[in-house]
């Protein structure tokens, strides 16, 4: 399967922890659609490059941006077994660490009766600190984020609400909505059901843009929607549409946008490696005639092949 994303945007999205209150997430091999025994994956662009490096379980443990010879971003992750225990995004500019920049995030976990998961920010200065308090409901969902900082409080409270074969979960902040997505399931003849998700967020309150995107039965993206809220119509627009094609092995071949009357078409060539199970190596894409490039070092098969206990 091959992801819809840049890599730099995943690094923002590690990056942006600080703007909005939102799900602490780990990330794996599958999030850059990587498959095997992966240990580090470097990717390269005309803009820059990343290195992804990942444990034995396949656990991403740290990503390194690099913008040039001089300037770089570190963002790591340390484990205790299955739970994240801490992640540090470090800034190196002029080969320094900028101090004001740099964030550590500590996590502790109290599961005594549901499960809170406290996490304290700390820059690298000590100008910043922030606490974010993640509680859990009997279903081990997450369902509210209370936020301490600069002698203020914030809170996110979660809402989750089922009717037929749809569930939403809708954000609020501090008693205002902040996003809300919505996942159903619909049957397509001959491709089996298809996973339709909706996001919508929201300003002050007031609808602002949309996503809704639509994979299929093998997990693939299949259609991406991007909507934005028309004041005068009182309803969200559509603005631009993406489809996308593959080959029978699931490799992404075509990409067709729809923008007002407009068509843009992209084809994609991809050069895979022998592993035994392959990943690409390099992404062309026409009629840009851009590319990007991933070199990838494995863990010997005696070391992955390893049983790992968890406890």
């Amino acid at each position: 399967m091959i992801k819809h994303y840049s890599f730099f945007l995943v690094s923002f999205l590690f990056l942006s922890t600080m703007a909005i209150s939102q799900e602490i997430k780990q990330f794996g091999l599958e999030d850059f659609d990587l498959k095997g025994n992966v240990k580090t994956c470097q990717v390269i662009t005309d803009y820059g490059q990343e290195i992804f490096e990942f444990d034995i379980l396949g656990r991403l443990v740290q990503v390194t941006t690099q913008y040039n010879d001089q300037d770089k971003d570190v963002t790591s992750y340390k484990f205790n077994k299955d739970q994240l225990m801490e992640k540090r995004v470090e800034s190196f500019k002029d080969n320094e660490l900028d101090l004001s920049s740099s964030m550590a995030y500590l996590y502790t976990i109290d599961s005594t009766e549901t499960k809170t998961i406290t996490e304290q920010i700390i820059s690298y200065d000590r100008e910043f600190v922030e606490v974010q308090e993640y509680q859990y409901d009997e279903a081990n969902r997450l369902s509210n984020i209370i936020t301490s900082h600069q002698n203020a409080v914030d809170e996110v409270k979660i809402e989750y609400t089922a009717y037929k074969n749809e569930t939403t979960r809708t954000y609020f902040e501090n008693g205002i909505v902040q996003k809300s997505i919505r996942e159903s399931t619909k049957n397509r003849k001959g491709s089996g059901n298809l996973k339709v998700v909706l996001t919508k967020n929201y300003v002050d309150g007031e609808p602002d843009k949309a996503i809704e995107q639509i994979t299929d039965s093998r997990n693939l993206l299949i259609s991406e929607k991007i909507f934005f809220h028309d004041l005068t119509k009182g309803e969200f627009v559509l603005q631009k549409k993406h489809s996308f094609e593959y080959d029978p092995e699931g490799v992404l071949v075509k990409e067709i946008i729809n923008k007002g009357n407009a068509i843009a078409e992209k084809n994609y060539i991809f050069q895979f490696d022998d592993n035994e199970e392959p990943n690409w190596v390099k992404k062309i894409t026409t009629p840009e005639n851009t590319f990007t490039t991933r070199r990838m070092d494995y863990y010997p098969k005696a070391v992955a092949d390893l049983e790992i206990p968890k406890d």
